[in-house]
């Protein structure tokens, strides 16, 4: 069987036999792939003028439900994904972080929405200032880039390493064009077919190439980006090419790293954090057979302690079943493949240099239910270095495979100094119950770091674990580790889309990004707005209340019903030293008294409640006698989505209303028309009208 490329709208297969894709566990022929005779350049144009526009006309909210009804779909067909996921090697508990973990990636994006408008440009930013009257602005606004992403992925993570990149230039409005590592393509192919028969993206939002990249980085554009996850070498010779370079584009490179877990010199074998320690460097080194590029490759314990770490470490290996993935007993599969077993006991021969094996064999490991001689297996291997800084082999050789080195440290400077060795990694972990060793351990070593975890008896038993790249953070790291930024939420989307600074007048920035700005012009000449439906509501609709005096009764009357009698709200405080004249409103009555002024609470009215206050600032203090108003603004309206309704569940009262959050820009004015508080932001929940 051949595998297909899916490209231009159709799935084809390319010229020639292709290079022939092994079962991990038996070495039988799954399939071959080959990309020879594909026009690339074709290609990226169509991502580019297909996929790109259906994808830049959709709002983020739209994209966002895009994403979660595709991760449904994927959910209901996840077990045929499971049964080829055991030829890569994996096991069920591997498979689950590739497959589900890659589904969650499409949730948790789909989830972002929320955070986001529903518009096709995003805010970035507040509304900045540039002129002394207020009549000339600026906001920086985010567009999608006009391109396409291209991703060239590792073959360790056949699906997570797909989806969790797509999730977010598909919600940043960009198409994708997915090359996975050839040797397990056939799984990635496998996903891409069920994404293409469910027709949830528009055409050209997603294409598949399976073999060789060819010459696809000589066509790219400064529109494009480039994403390629994999080794360093690689990575580098890839972000070298010269039309990336001529084109300036943007290209994000996470390359396998030397990551490290530090023991604290605190911990003992009493404590529970010693348990954590050894569990997981244990699960770190045989989970996916040590093929991730967070998996832990160097541990770092106080010298005083190294043999019974090494002894405690020996004794959680040899309890580690290794063999057939399928069989439910095997807690470790195989490597994916023979060459990269090869490459494994190359890489630990470097290593065997200034180190050597405490645990493990090279040449013979244990199984169930598999062959040996068949199959891409091999031992976990725990090295011991006790030379670290003299040492280099240790911080430059990545063994892609079940193997560690363990190493001696004397203090805090050395520990620090050791994980710095590693030229930069994508995430270190640091068990300890001492918060001044994590504290010390963060400041000295985090900036060679993309990611610390603090492990111990508080967070362990709900720590996703050293490794475990979350779609909310950020994944990537300095130096070896590339220098790049992955995920990480919002700052994820950024990535694709452009970030542009438009200089205007408030109103005309009004008007072009639909937020209202600071000074703009607002529309009084109109109904109160508290009597208009979401949908009626115009950004800039405004109301100028009537006027209060604020009087020294309501000032006590407030400070008895609220219990708040601090001494600047007391007449009869002495006010020499301090930073009032004489007895000051609360600025929670302010507050309250100024929604006195523009809430219109005469009838029903479409506002269905308050929903909060952001941004509450009190900028001058408001005495007895002094007078207040309004000026209310409509800022920013966020349409909600209609909350699904379990039939098992008896119905509740308001849960199925259409309804929006409407922001009102309000500013409480004194006589002077200077603002007592220097600007809130209310949120109502309004009523649709449809």
């Amino acid at each position: 069987m051949k595998l297909g490329n899916y490209i231009t709208g159709n799935w084809m297969e390319g010229d020639g036999d292709g290079q022939p894709l092994y079962n991990a566990v038996n070495s039988e022929i799954i399939a071959t792939a080959t990309t020879k005779g594909l026009d690339f350049a074709s290609i990226l144009d169509y991502g580019r003028k297909k996929g790109n526009p259906a994808l830049r006309k959709m709002t983020f909210h739209e994209r966002g439900r895009m994403l979660k009804a595709l991760a449904l779909h994927l959910l209901k067909h996840k077990e045929k994904f499971y049964v080829l996921s055991y030829k890569t090697g994996a096991t069920r508990a591997d498979s689950w972080v590739d497959i589900e973990g890659g589904i969650g990636n499409l949730f948790s994006n789909a989830s972002l929405r929320r955070k986001l408008p529903d518009e096709i440009f995003a805010l970035d930013g507040d509304n900045i200032g540039l002129s002394k009257g207020g009549t000339f602005a600026a906001q920086h606004i985010l567009l999608p880039k006009e391109g396409v992403a291209v991703h060239i992925n590792a073959f360790n993570f056949p699906v997570w390493g797909m989806l969790e990149k797509i999730a977010v230039n598909l919600l940043a409005g960009v198409p994708a064009i997915v090359k996975p590592a050839t040797i397990t393509s056939y799984l990635t192919e496998a996903v891409v077919r069920e994404i293409i028969d469910s027709k949830i993206l528009p055409e050209g939002a997603l294409q598949l190439i399976c073999g060789n990249a060819g010459d696809i980085l000589d066509h790219v554009t400064s529109q494009d980006v480039v994403t390629f996850t994999g080794s360093a070498s690689t990575g580098l010779q890839l972000k070298a090419n010269q039309n990336i370079l001529q084109q300036n584009v943007p290209f994000n490179l996470e390359a396998d790293s030397l990551n490290c877990i530090v023991l604290g010199d605190d911990v003992t074998p009493s404590m529970p954090e010693w348990d954590i320690f050894i569990k997981e460097i244990q699960k770190e080194m045989t989970s996916k057979a040590g093929q991730k590029c967070t998996a832990i490759r160097r541990i770092f314990v106080p010298e005083n302690k190294m043999e019974d770490v090494w002894n405690a470490i020996g004794k959680s290996l040899s309890q580690t079943i290794i063999g057939n993935p399928q069989n439910e007993k095997v807690r470790m599969g195989a490597l994916a493949g023979k060459q990269q077993r090869e490459e494994v006991k190359g890489q630990i021969q470097k290593l065997l240099a200034s180190s050597q094996i405490i645990y493990g064999s090279m040449d013979s490991v244990e199984l169930i239910d598999a062959d040996a001689n068949k199959g891409a297996f091999i031992s976990p291997l725990l090295l011991m270095n006790e030379k670290p800084f003299i040492s280099e082999e240790p911080h430059n050789v990545e063994a892609f495979g079940p193997v560690s080195t363990i190493m001696p440290y004397k203090n805090m400077d050395e520990a620090i100094a050791l994980a710095k060795k590693g030229k930069g990694s994508l995430c270190s972990s640091v068990v300890t119950s001492n918060k001044q060793f994590a504290k010390n351990y963060i400041m000295g070593a985090g900036t060679f770091h993309g990611r610390i975890l603090v492990l111990n008896s508080e967070d362990a038993k709900e720590s996703t674990g050293h490794g475990s790249p979350l779609p909310m953070l950020i994944h990537g790291g300095p130096g070896r580790a590339g220098g790049g930024e992955e995920m990480g939420g919002l700052r994820g989307i950024k990535h694709y889309m452009q970030r542009v600074a438009v200089q205007g007048s408030p109103t005309m920035l009004t008007a072009i990004t639909n937020v209202y700005q600071p000074n703009g012009n607002g529309h009084t000449k109109t109904i109160h707005p508290f009597k208009k439906y979401f949908e009626e509501l115009e950004i800039g609709d405004q109301l100028i209340t009537k006027k209060r005096k604020i009087t020294a009764e309501d000032i006590d009357k407030f400070a008895d019903l609220s219990g708040d009698h601090f001494y600047a709200h007391i007449k009869k405080t002495d006010f020499t030293d301090t930073m009032f004249e004489q007895q000051v409103a609360h600025g929670y009555f302010i507050m309250s008294a100024a929604a006195g002024l523009f809430v219109d609470s005469f009838e029903k009215n479409p506002v269905l409640l308050n929903y909060g206050i952001d941004e509450l600032r009190f900028t001058k203090p408001v005495y007895a006698g002094q007078e207040i108003y309004v000026r209310l603004t409509c800022k920013e309206k966020i349409a909600q989505e209609l909350k699904e309704i379990n039939p098992d569940v008896p119905f509740k009262k308001g849960s199925d209303i259409p309804k929006g959050i409407v922001k009102w820009y309000v500013e409480i004015l004194d006589e002077s028309e200077e603002p007592v508080i220097g600007v809130a932001t209310i949120l109502t929940m309004v009523k649709r009208k449809n």
